[in-house]
């Protein structure tokens, strides 16, 4: 996969932007973080002069003592201070960067599979997504929280670089030579760089990504008794990751050092130079000695940092590649600017206040009752392949059963899928009684549609929960919901009834049961359009028969407010005889 080329220093710009009072006054506070150290130089150089009588002010040592307490107990309060501005502007940065990727995500087609760099797997399990939301996003907020330390460093080291050639200025100007050794060694290891943290990203993907596929599968791979061959490749996968983060980690401990080492060589020269002058006695007293040893400090160590800043921006570079790439192609989106993209968090600010949380919009409203729906010459073709749906034409009337079939592989469940939004409409349209449906995804929610897919998905909660999801639905439409979707009988013997808890993904229940409770819950919103997509796989065909008759009576009552109008993919020979239409889809040539 070609990698996304990115501008990092606008990405981080535009991050620094989203909340410039929070990120300034971190910077305040960690200006004086970082430059009161700066006073204590000047404490001890007076104090040793005026050991040696060669100081301008007579005061007394108790003096010195105390000032050097006053600095010292500032500085702590700062660093208190600091502490809460830093901490809370890491979370904002950290939460911008989530919330924008998970938006992204969700809102490209459902049924469109994530992207990931591997040639041997071009989709990503949502396991390996841990490494993106976890490793990735902490990498970024390192690099933007670094930008103001490695700016006040940068002031206090330029104040002590000023006092400093006051005293000596050759002396001062040989401490630069460390940064062009920076600067060359960065430029000269930008790939390695990169390519190291890139396969340790990788590495740690497949983990993660195996780990919730054995979650996911236990059942499988119990059944088939493969639990040793699944730990002996966890255990090979673990290994490779262990060697890739050991190259990355260990690439960037030996950077870190040899950046220390550049510049502890060029105070190490410096130190001798002053050495020299002070035993000739050339301009130099012991109290600008110290202070000269003291505050090079400050200067060597904004090189250190600025080396490790610049090395940790290629390796944020490789992050924004990552999320670029993740969601490249799925969105619509080419321009990487969305993953900084200032949206509301409503987090609380560091005075403890949080902004209102916005109004929750109700559930779409069916502007009119579903008299026909009408799909016109619908297409949608599978990248890189031949698959899919091409040029399909139907119509639906109020009130029916509409049955489609055909053959396996041949485009059924994608009709149904680009019907409902889930995959975007390559070419054709949709009428929703004779008006353009624009937006199918947003378009076809309760209470105008509800789709109940092959393999229906449950969460970890009650059984009410999972029907309800927060709809405020009467005791006697979710008692009608069950007994249209065969589960009552179910649900009785069940000790807590509906608040039994289900489990992981529905663990405790059964397959038939776990598609029933979709059901049930797609049946209490008593959408306008049911979609139901070859939902026998976990029904017997009593259960099933029974679940048609209850629905078709549903349908065929003329007093009743809601009369659903049904699509339904089946093989069913006597769902099909008794359907108001068939449409037969074919494997495309």
């Amino acid at each position: 996969m070609n990698q996304t080329k990115i501008n990092l220093w606008h990405l981080l710009w535009q991050m620094i932007r989203y909340t410039p009072r929070l990120y300034l006054i971190d910077a305040f506070f960690w200006l004086f973080i970082a430059g009161l150290p700066i006073i204590p130089g000047l404490i001890i150089r007076e104090f040793l002069n005026n050991l040696t009588n060669k100081s301008q002010f007579s005061v007394s040592p108790w003096t010195f003592v105390i000032l050097l307490l006053i600095t010292g107990i500032t500085r702590v309060i700062f660093i208190f201070i600091g502490r809460i501005t830093k901490t809370q502007h890491r979370f904002t940065m950290s939460a911008l960067l989530r919330h924008n990727l998970l938006r992204v995500i969700l809102n490209r087609p459902a049924a469109l599979a994530l992207k990931r760099e591997s040639q041997l797997q071009n989709t990503l399990a949502l396991g390996e997504l841990i490494s993106y939301f976890r490793d990735d996003v902490q990498l970024i907020e390192d690099n933007v929280v670094s930008t103001s330390e490695l700016f006040d460093a940068g002031v206090f080291a330029l104040i002590a670089l000023i006092i400093l050639a006051n005293i000596n200025w050759q002396m001062t100007a040989l401490i630069f030579l460390p940064l062009v050794g920076i600067v060359i060694f960065i430029q000269q290891m930008e790939h390695r760089i990169k390519r190291y943290r890139r396969a340790s990203r990788m590495a740690t993907e497949n983990v993660t990504g195996l780990i919730g596929e054995i979650f996911n599968s236990v059942q499988a791979i119990k059944v088939a008794g493969a639990e040793v061959s699944v730990i002996n490749h966890f255990q090979k996968l673990n290994e490779q990751r262990r060697r890739t983060m050991l190259k990355d980690q260990l690439f960037t401990a030996i950077l870190n050092s040899s950046f220390q080492n550049l510049v502890n060589l060029g105070t190490g020269i410096i130190l001798l130079m002053s050495a020299k002058l002070l035993k000739n006695n050339v301009g130099l007293t012991v109290g600008d000695f110290a202070l000269f040893v003291y505050y090079s400090a400050f200067i060597t160590d904004f090189l250190t940092f600025f080396g490790e800043f610049i090395a940790l921006s290629k390796q944020t570079e490789v992050s924004f590649e990552r999320m670029a790439e993740l969601i490249e192609g799925n969105n619509n989106l080419s321009d990487v600017d969305v993953i900084v993209a200032p949206q509301p968090l409503y987090l609380n600010n560091i005075w403890g206040r949080r902004q209102n949380l916005p109004v929750l919009k109700s559930p779409p409203q069916a502007d009119s009752k579903l008299q026909t729906l009408t799909v016109e010459n619908l297409t949608y073709l599978y990248q890189g392949s031949n698959q899919g749906i091409e040029n399909i034409s139907f119509e639906i009337k109020r009130g029916s059963l509409n049955v489609i079939t055909g053959d396996i592989g041949a485009g059924k469940t994608t009709l149904l899928q680009v019907l409902l939004g889930l995959l975007p409409v390559q070419a054709g349209k949709i009428y929703w009684n004779g008006c353009l449906v624009n937006d199918p995804a947003n378009f076809f929610a309760p209470p105008r549609s509800a789709y109940v897919p092959q393999i229906p998905q449950l969460f970890s909660q009650t059984l009410r929960d999972n029907l309800l999801l927060g709809l405020m639905a009467p005791t006697s439409e979710i008692e009608k919901a069950l007994y249209n979707s065969v589960f009552t009988s179910d649900i009785g013997a069940m000790p807590l009834g509906l608040e039994t808890l289900v489990g992981y993904k529905g663990v405790r229940l059964s397959g038939g049961q776990i598609q029933r409770a979709a059901i049930a819950r797609a049946l209490i919103r008593q959408p306008e359009l049911l979609v139901f997509d070859d939902i026998s796989s976990a029904l017997d065909v009593q259960t099933e028969k029974q679940l048609w008759r209850r629905l078709q009576e549903s349908q065929n009552q003329e007093n009743s407010t809601w009369q659903p109008t049904i699509l339904v993919v089946s093989h069913r020979e006597w769902l099909i005889n008794g359907a108001d239409q068939v449409i037969v889809v074919n494997q495309r040539a």
